[in-house]
């Protein structure tokens, strides 16, 4: 069961002008299940994206990045779950590039005007000529107040659909934002297996675009781990349709830009902090909190060490305050020259460490009453600094290794 996580309803989700959503079945692993959707923007729509840093990266990752290298005007998505299209070589980028033209073919645009993306198991044939059939049917089905059935179209391994929406006010128009996620094991994303779409009706300067997507997923999506790994198929979209009426926002300087970029980021971060939530078997959700060092880098180096360790993960599933494997994690983050004398370590409210070494008033009996809770705060004071960064994560429990063990059964 996710932690503390419940699926927005479809009511609460804001349809974006300048944006549709069409869902279908195409059999792509699995019958009965809606499997690929198509995101239609209107003509005039600002897209920024970022992508795996995977080396290994999928086909439709490659051909996404050739599409908005080429300056195109993009106007449609096509997404497939059940299907990773990644391990797949010279087949796979020809099957992403077949799905492309067969969707602009329906709307009577270039491929280069279309971007693929899909997610689910790697090495394995895409059944391109399966997702091409459905296409047809997933064009007719779009309708803009579809961002629910997409969230759920787009899940593998998730058990809750993840979808939010904000709204601001710019000029005295109301400004709609909404976005959906997947995501829960193969998750330390570096730009795993997730991906991410997000839509405003703003009027944004399409150079401020690829700056604003990179920007929202430092700040959200490359602050989360499951487990550690990089997928190969990492993608976060962001679209501006141009439709919101007010002038362009050609800098983030005024209040009103400001507003707006703090709203998008509430979004990814909620649909971010989402995935961890709803990480494989996950019981618990964990902030690491990472102050006093001597950059952000450094502090989110040691943050991610601590939220990575399969010991710290599977110490905070059984509740059992052994908090020398978060010391050892720190140790071990690579900082040179750390000096231990300066630690802290706090569990929530709960000083445990003092100087590098346990705190004489710590009892285990209040790190077991916080690592109980489903909601845990983990704090470091590096005492280099005056930097900080924090990164989310979860538990490990017996359920993680079923799940991936299962995986393709």
């Amino acid at each position: 069961m996710p932690v503390n996580l419940v699926a927005t309803a479809a009511e609460e989700l804001l349809a974006v002008p300048g944006v549709r959503w069409g869902i279908t079945e195409a059999g792509v692993r699995k019958a009965g299940r809606k499997d690929v959707s198509v995101m239609l923007l209107d003509q005039g729509s600002a897209v920024g994206a970022v992508f795996t840093q995977n080396r290994f990266c999928a086909a439709p990752v490659q051909v996404c990045r050739q599409h908005l290298a080429s300056g195109s005007d993009i106007r449609a998505l096509v997404i497939n779950t059940g299907n990773a299209n990644a391990g797949t070589g010279d087949d796979g980028l020809a099957r992403a590039r077949d799905c492309c033209q067969a969707l602009a073919e329906q709307l009577g645009v270039k491929a280069e005007q279309i971007l693929p993306f899909s997610t689910g198991v790697i090495m394995e044939t895409l059944p391109s000529e399966r997702v091409i059939a459905a296409l047809p049917r997933a064009v007719q089905a779009a309708q803009a107040d579809n961002w629910s059935q997409a969230a759920q179209a787009i899940m593998t391994t998730d058990t809750v659909a993840k979808a939010y929406s904000r709204h601001v006010e710019i000029e005295g128009r109301r400004v709609a934002i909404t976005g959906i996620s997947k995501g829960a094991g193969m998750i330390r994303p570096n730009m795993a297996t997730m991906l991410g779409f997000m839509a405003t009706d703003a009027c944004i300067a399409p150079a401020l675009m690829a700056g604003l997507a990179l920007d929202l997923a430092e700040g959200s999506f490359n602050r989360i781990t499951v487990d550690g790994d990089t997928s190969t198929n990492d993608s976060f979209v962001v679209v501006a349709t141009q439709k919101a009426g007010h002038r362009p926002i050609e800098s983030w300087q005024g209040a009103e830009a400001q507003a707006l970029r703090s709203a998008m980021m509430e979004v990814a971060r909620w649909l971010a902090q989402a995935i961890a939530r709803d990480g494989e078997g996950a019981t618990k959700f964990i902030t690491v909190r990472v102050e006093g060092g001597r950059d952000a880098l450094e502090c989110r180096t040691v943050a991610y060490a601590i939220g990575h360790s399969p010991l710290v993960k599977t110490a905070f599933f059984a509740s059992d305050p052994n908090l020398g494997r978060i010391l050892a994690a720190v140790g071990y983050a690579g900082i040179a020259d750390l000096d231990q004398s300066l630690i802290d370590l706090y569990l929530d409210d709960v000083l445990v460490a003092k100087n590098g070494g346990r705190h004489p008033q710590y009892r285990e009996a209040d790190g077991q009453r916080v690592m109980k809770q489903s909601e845990i705060t983990v704090r470091v004071v590096l005492g280099r600094g005056s930097a900080s960064d924090t990164v989310w994560t979860c538990d490990f429990s017996y359920d993680y290794v079923k799940i991936n063990a299962d995986y393709r059964s």
